[in-house]
């Protein structure tokens, strides 16, 4: 764990926003935020700082953790193509995937080399559809509180187009490769690939990213600066998130690659690393 240094305990005092990633940040293995996590939260929200959530996960995915720490603040999702108020509904922001694209990564990931190693999950509209329910998909989906729509030919549900494209894969070599080859086939002004976990694949529209998406919280809808920002994220898919917040935090549990750019290093999810964080530049 790294030590704060005394810009980043100087800048901790202009936090008017805390931006918290979910899986490996705030839920770990429990798949619920422990009441460490929970305390420390509400005490940053009695000291009159917002707090916000910006995932990966679908949409009504993630409504639950936004709840269950009371946050007032439209929740990201999506890695933040989707950009929802719960409390008036209003979408401020949803960004999709062309159909083309969608098209072509599908013709990718049914190469017969890969098509028996990848699960491939096509969220459209705020609903999961899949090609079948693989072993992977059905733990995704337990764990995601979500019902997977099974449609044999995945280009039947491209009647609209996709928020965002996930290839599974219990093998992260697979997933490694697969990133690195799509990357040298789109640029980021195409497509935005990232990996949330190690098995993840995902694919957005170009402009996506947490960063883009804390940026509009924060700067469009709060009238706030970087500086104004605290991010706590674990992985790839925070990076530009970490990289934009004033005070970027990684977990203990993080890639030593997402490690390197934060700000601050907070123990693993397990040790409830975030409620650490919080307390120790915020309460």
């Amino acid at each position: 764990m790294q030590k704060a240094s005394t810009d980043n305990q100087a800048a901790a005092k202009d936090i008017k926003l805390l931006v918290l990633d979910i899986d490996g940040t705030i839920a770990g293995h429990s798949n619920t935020i422990s009441e460490p996590v929970k305390q420390a939260i509400f005490a940053a929200q009695a000291r009159g700082i917002q707090v916000a959530i910006a995932t990966g996960r679908m949409y009504r995915s993630a409504l639950r953790f936004h709840q269950d720490i009371g946050s007032t603040l439209p929740l990201m999702a999506y890695q933040g193509a989707w950009i929802q108020d719960p409390i008036t509904q209003k979408i401020h922001r949803h960004w999709v995937v062309s159909r083309e694209i969608a098209h072509q990564l599908l013709d990718y990931f049914e190469k017969p080399e890969l098509r028996s190693l990848l699960s491939v999950h096509f969220y459209i509209n705020d609903q999961l559809y899949v090609r079948e329910l693989t072993r992977e998909t059905k733990i995704y989906a337990e764990r995601s509180g979500i019902i997977a729509i099974p449609v044999g030919d995945l280009r039947q549900a491209l009647t609209n187009e996709p928020t965002k494209i996930l290839a599974l894969s219990d093998d992260t070599d697979v997933i490694d490769k697969l990133l690195g080859n799509l990357r040298r086939q789109y640029t980021p002004a195409e497509l935005y690939m990232t990996t949330s976990v190690a098995t993840f694949f995902e694919a957005t529209n170009a402009s996506v990213n947490k960063g883009t998406a804390i940026r509009y919280l924060a700067e469009e809808f709060l009238g706030l600066q970087l500086a104004n920002v605290m991010a706590i994220g674990d992985n790839f898919n925070d990076v530009e998130m970490l990289e934009y917040a004033g005070l970027g935090v990684a977990m203990g549990n993080a890639p030593a690659g997402v490690q390197a750019i934060a700000k601050w290093v907070a123990p693993s999810v397990e040790e409830d690393g975030a409620a650490v964080a919080i307390e120790k530049f915020l309460l």
